[in-house]
């Protein structure tokens, strides 16, 4: 991997297609707290009551607050960004199942799996979920990422 210098005191390695092989495979765990839901809320302006409003949220399937799908989903782009590919990554599309609620204060952790790998378009293909703590997937799709090509 290249380095790319950030300040004085980092580095950062560029993710070069190179690095990788079919069946690699990176988890990513998080908690989601009402600071984040109210962060999240802030900055996307939706308050639908099944997201704010307790005593609405708790006469619905759901049994009370849920956290937005998008907020959940969010951590995929953790995922591109940080860890697979990481540092260099052009995050180029996703798709999105989402199959179970998930509520404010539940773990959840994300996985990436690589499924293919371009090596002439310098691009991944990633099949992507995200489990709760009892390993039910909560959503599931798949990812395409690209990698920056360096002159190094």
């Amino acid at each position: 991997m290249d380095a790319l210098e950030i300040d004085s005191r980092e580095t950062v390695k560029i993710a070069r297609i190179d690095d990788f092989e079919v069946g690699q495979h990176v988890t990513f765990t998080k908690t989601f707290t009402e600071d984040d839901v109210r962060r999240f809320i802030e900055i996307t302006g939706d308050v639908n009551p099944l997201h704010v409003d307790e005593a609405f949220a708790s006469q619905t399937q759901f049994g009370g607050r849920v956290l937005h799908g998008m907020l959940t989903a969010s951590i995929f782009s953790t995922m591109v960004g940080m860890l697979l590919p990481g540092a260099g990554a052009i995050y180029r599309s996703q798709t999105i199942e989402f199959l179970r609620a998930v509520h404010i204060g539940e773990t959840v952790t994300a996985h990436f799996v690589v499924r293919g790998i371009d090596r002439v378009k310098h691009r991944l293909d990633i099949e992507s979920w995200i489990e709760n703590e009892k390993g039910e997937r909560v959503i599931e799709g798949t990812c395409e990422a690209g990698l920056l090509r360096t002159s190094s």
